[in-house]
């Protein structure tokens, strides 16, 4: 009898065991890792990146699916329809998911995106063509201010990043100059080149990829980009200006709020990759850790900042 209650006892350890490990062990299949945006630009880059660490990682494959539409606005508004097991994920970008459900055109609520985790920001950026007549950010203001409305400024979409830099810009600098939205980074680029638009309100990867051809006349970060040591900061210029696009991963609302946390520390690990490091650092993304129990503070400190640009946009009165 004392036989079959030990082994009893320890058969039963023995399936709370590997019932506990089967209930926490995460990941333990492929992954699929949906990006708002076409191939090419920064959150499509940074998947890729993200991809490569996670199968030396974790052994099996995260699976990335581009869906573009609406400046993110399409992936974002499905995304609570799809599976809430931790095993579907996808990126999502600041200010853009505060910005579109002011405009009214998208069918999401920020309350409705459930951020776990934010890896990095891509710093605001004015960029002109190398060739062009601006030399300075001095050059440019003193031509906005010469010519109200005229000087234009391409971004990637409408109540983005961009478009709020754009605000930003007009505003700090006491002038008045047109934002013209595009679809992505590759239409853009040759707009600039071709000097169909004054310059872009982008990022400093862009002017990393496109030195040369392209003049970064400033940058919003506490110091200067090591890339570009002769670039101001905003800060530099008087301007209170440092930010950019924030991007981060989001699950369905109805995950659990224990594997909430489990694709946040996973992400965590991915952001910590010496390969990844190295890329982002060479290719000008600002590395940040916002895991899922900080993340409510870092919404509520962005949306106050950007609230205040909104109303400038009119999308708030």
């Amino acid at each position: 009898m004392m036989k079959t209650s030990r082994f009893v006892s320890t058969l039963m350890a023995w399936i709370t065991a590997v019932v506990t490990s089967a209930a926490w062990a995460f990941p333990e299949k492929n992954i699929q890792y949906i990006v708002s945006f076409v191939p090419g630009g920064e959150s499509d880059v940074m998947a890729r990146w993200q991809q490569v660490a996670f199968r030396n990682k974790y052994k099996h494959e995260m699976i990335v699916v581009n869906k573009p539409g609406a400046g993110g606005g399409l992936a974002w508004s499905q995304l609570n329809g799809m599976s809430a097991d931790g095993y579907t994920i996808m990126g999502v970008n600041l200010p853009h998911i505060v910005l579109q459900p002011l405009e009214g055109q998208v069918q999401y609520k920020t309350a409705d995106i459930t951020p776990v985790y934010w890896f990095h920001y891509t710093a605001d950026a004015i960029i002109v063509a190398a060739d062009g007549p601006y030399k300075t950010f001095g050059d440019l203001v003193k031509a906005a201010k010469a010519k109200p409305g005229e000087l234009t400024f391409g971004g990637s979409a409408t109540f983005s990043a961009n478009h709020l830099a754009h605000e930003k810009f007009n505003l700090y600098a006491n002038v008045k100059s047109t934002y013209v939205p595009f679809k992505g980074t590759g239409e853009l680029v040759p707009a600039v080149l071709g000097k169909h638009i004054t310059g872009a309100m982008n990022y400093v990867p862009v002017a990393i990829q496109q030195k040369g051809r392209m003049r970064m006349l400033a940058v919003a970060l506490d110091k200067r980009h090591p890339a570009f040591p002769d670039v101001p900061t905003f800060k530099e210029l008087g301007f209170n200006w440092v930010d950019g696009a924030y991007r981060g991963v989001a699950v369905p609302k109805a995950t659990p709020r224990e594997v909430q946390k489990k694709v946040s520390d996973m992400m965590a690990w991915l952001n910590k990759d010496p390969q990844i490091l190295k890329l982002m650092a060479d290719g000008g993304y600002e590395v940040v850790d916002i895991p899922y129990d900080k993340n409510a503070a870092f919404m509520k400190e962005r949306g106050k900042e950007y609230m205040e640009i909104a109303k400038r946009m009119g999308l708030v009165k």
